[in-house]
């Protein structure tokens, strides 16, 4: 067992008789322990208020309050707090019984000095041990904390490079993809959707046209409308943007967006004519919010459509192309709110082009 410790413990000593006190008393503080005594459990128990123990030693039979009663005060207060009983050796049954009751050891009288430190100081080391497992479970917790969050950052910073790869390749997208973003929080937090599926809802967002990717250029870009057999493959990248993002465990429940954003609410829709609330709702708010950026949006063959124009569009398409309901919080949000969100997306790319363009310059 263990010499006296570099940094002293404090022990209060609780007995109704002067002389087991003392006795207790001057043998600790030899073994280097920093003592304190208590005549009642009355006594006690302010000491233990006051900060003034990490262990206590109590005699169990005492007037009054006993040491069974001190013992569930103390561990009300304080469960961190060690109690080891002091008992007569007929009493010892009591003895044991208060471990139940969350008592750390007992001693029985007549005690042996030695016996006493052994059972103190293992009852302190087992105390000790159990302050460090605490302490490395926190600093693991911790260590787990700033892992995930590294891994959501390097997530979120290869969601970021495919949207931009993305952007750079159909000209007619850029942008959209950062307002349809905004649009679908927006709208899904007016319907009372909260965390985590709003960040599902963001992640899939921004991912939607992510398998425009592996569609040709001779069609992505194409500036007027497109043949059928074009249409043909137009429509394969929902499902291609499913399969190369379906093995990444982090983007997987953001997927049903991108699988099912072009799916329509009578079931007109594709790839697989989902309807009604076959459709996860994410996809069933993004498909409202991305028909309303293309509709507001300039693109080669037409010019953008006012804001209010676009939402009585919305309003005739509900209950076919939208979820009613869906339809009905869009509504339900004013004109103003999309043309600030589309002018801070604006902004926020002008910020990122000038930057990509200092920082290749200084290359």
């Amino acid at each position: 067992m263990s010499s006296s410790p570099t940094v002293q413990s404090r022990i209060l000593v609780v007995d109704d008789e002067l002389s087991v006190r003392e006795l207790l008393s001057d043998a600790l503080d030899a073994y280097g322990f920093a003592v304190r005594a208590a005549g009642s459990a009355a006594e006690a128990f302010g000491v233990v208020e006051e900060g003034g123990a990490d262990l206590v030693l109590s005699d169990i039979d005492m007037p009054g309050e006993n040491g069974i009663d001190l013992l569930r005060r103390i561990k009300e207060h304080s469960p961190d707090i060690d109690v080891i009983m002091v008992t007569g050796v007929v009493d010892v049954d009591t003895a044991v019984g208060t471990i139940r009751k969350g008592a750390s050891d007992y001693v029985a009288k007549p005690f042996n000095i030695e016996e006493v430190r052994i059972v103190v100081e293992r009852t302190l080391e087992k105390r000790r041990l159990i302050v460090e497992n605490r302490a490395y479970q926190t600093r693991l917790e911790e260590m787990v904390v700033r892992r995930t969050r590294e891994l959501e950052e390097s997530y979120e910073t290869t969601l970021q490079a495919l949207v931009t790869a993305l952007d750079y390749r159909d000209n007619e997208t850029q942008g959209h993809s950062y307002r349809v973003v905004d649009y679908a929080v927006l709208v899904a937090e007016r319907m009372g959707v909260g965390e985590p599926d709003l960040s599902w809802i963001r992640r899939g967002a921004l991912l939607h046209d992510v398998g425009k990717i592996g569609v040709p250029d001779g069609i992505l870009r194409k500036p007027g409308k497109l043949e059928p057999q074009e249409w043909v493959e137009m429509k394969k990248h929902p499902e291609i943007g499913h399969r190369m993002l379906e093995h990444i465990a982090h983007f997987r429940p953001s997927l049903d967006i991108v699988l099912c954003h072009q799916e329509r609410w009578d079931g007109s829709g594709y790839p697989r004519g989902l309807e009604a609330t076959e459709i996860p709702l994410g996809a069933r708010i993004f498909a409202v919010v991305d028909t309303f950026d293309a509709m507001t949006s300039d693109r080669p063959y037409r010019k953008a459509l006012p804001i209010e124009a676009a939402r009585d569009e919305v309003r005739r398409c509900s209950g076919t192309q939208f979820d009613p309901k869906v339809a009905e919080a869009f509504l339900g949000i004013h004109s103003t709110v999309w043309t600030q969100i589309r002018e801070r997306v604006r902004r926020n790319l002008e910020v990122h082009e000038a930057h990509l363009g200092s920082h290749e310059r200084r290359s």
